[in-house]
């Protein structure tokens, strides 16, 4: 926590992701007219700096500068490389297996995160220093492996008026109304679970001691990998958007719960609710890819982190500012009720989805 405010804290996450949605608009552009390794290759760049910065830390100011480079490097990435893996099975006629190989590569990223989550909750004991000048490493190898990669072929290299791009991009979503339902889904569920995630340490740390958070985080994160790597057998076998909305129910459930009656068994019930997040991550990505066009793919789906970063950063601070004036299971607690509107969304849009 940034001198002692959890809005301070929060502030930080707020700036990477405000940044990123500056950044958002011109990379998913740069994405669809220059190339996606390119575009991989400067984002992996930006990590580099961002990671280095956070490192050295030691005042608001130096995390802040490292927050905004995370923006940029989130803003060269997002978009760009679900459109690169989109492309890539589509040049070798297996588009239709998307939803697995997603899974897979994401799973992966969860099994990371879970060592990660161990290792960093038993050396935050010593040193949080350390930790971060660690986390450089692999940021190093990332662009490093960013220069193997191969630009798909099916991705071609356009020309011409890059605004006119952006308002072809921006059409798509005012004459598709299922695109539409799905983006402000996707933005709300985002960036309110996105920064309740990030807060829950924050609650953890009230019922356990410091170096038991990553425990639960380890656990959340291997529900999170298993949820990833079977995602695409699932999807294929039940209803996607019932999928989605089950998720949404049982996570509200729990975490209203777990934050209404606190025990020690709360950060492991609120951890559980990862063994749906994999299934429904790439069960929503998989909805929004069969609407964006293959033009635009990258710049629609920069349009859909443009409005999700904006709305993480307002989200994000105003989570740490309530934790600060009343508790943060009380800010949990709000926010999670707020989240329910989402639920109501998603039945109109399972709804229109089944209109013949």
């Amino acid at each position: 926590m940034v001198s002692d405010s959890f809005a301070l804290g929060m502030s930080v996450f707020s700036i990477a992701m405000i940044s990123s949605a500056l950044f958002e608009i011109p990379t998913g552009v740069f994405s669809d007219r220059i190339g996606r390794q390119k575009t991989i290759i400067l984002g992996a760049t930006a990590a580099v700096f961002y990671s280095v910065f956070y490192a050295i830390g030691q005042s608001f100011w130096i995390l802040a500068i490292g927050a905004v480079f995370e923006g940029l490097s989130r803003s060269f990435y997002s978009g760009n490389n679900d459109a690169l893996l989109h492309d890539t099975l589509s040049e070798n006629n297996a588009v239709d297996q998307y939803e697995e190989v997603l899974g897979k590569i994401s799973s992966m990223f969860q099994l990371a995160l879970g060592i990660s989550a161990i290792v960093g909750g038993i050396l935050a004991t010593w040193s949080f220093p350390l930790i971060m000048w660690l986390s450089v490493i692999p940021q190093g190898i990332c662009m490093l492996l960013a220069f193997k990669l191969r630009e798909p072929t099916i991705h071609s290299h356009l020309s011409g008026n890059i605004f006119q791009h952006l308002q072809e991009a921006y059409k798509k979503f005012l004459c598709n109304k299922k695109l539409r339902l799905l983006s402000i889904t996707h933005v709300i569920g985002y960036s309110f679970g996105e920064a309740g995630y990030q807060f829950q340490s924050a609650f953890y740390n009230t019922l356990w001691p410091v170096w038991a958070i990553g425990i639960a985080k380890t656990f959340s994160n291997v529900g999170a990998f298993f949820s990833f790597r079977f995602s695409g057998r699932l999807i294929k076998k039940y209803n996607t958007l019932r999928l989605i909305l089950i998720d949404n129910i049982y996570s509200k459930v729990i975490n209203i719960f777990s934050v209404l009656f606190p025990t020690i068994l709360s950060p492991l019930l609120m951890s559980s609710t990862s063994i749906f997040f994999g299934i429904t991550s790439v069960a929503k990505n998989s909805l929004l890819q069969k609407e964006f066009t293959s033009e635009q793919r990258a710049t629609m789906g920069s349009l859909n982190s443009f409005a999700g970063s904006i709305m993480f950063g307002i989200i994000a601070f105003i989570l740490g500012l309530v934790a600060d004036l009343l508790s943060p299971a009380r800010a949990i607690l709000i926010f999670q009720i707020l989240q329910i509107t989402n639920i109501f969304l998603y039945f109109k849009l399972f709804k229109h989805h089944n209109t013949p």
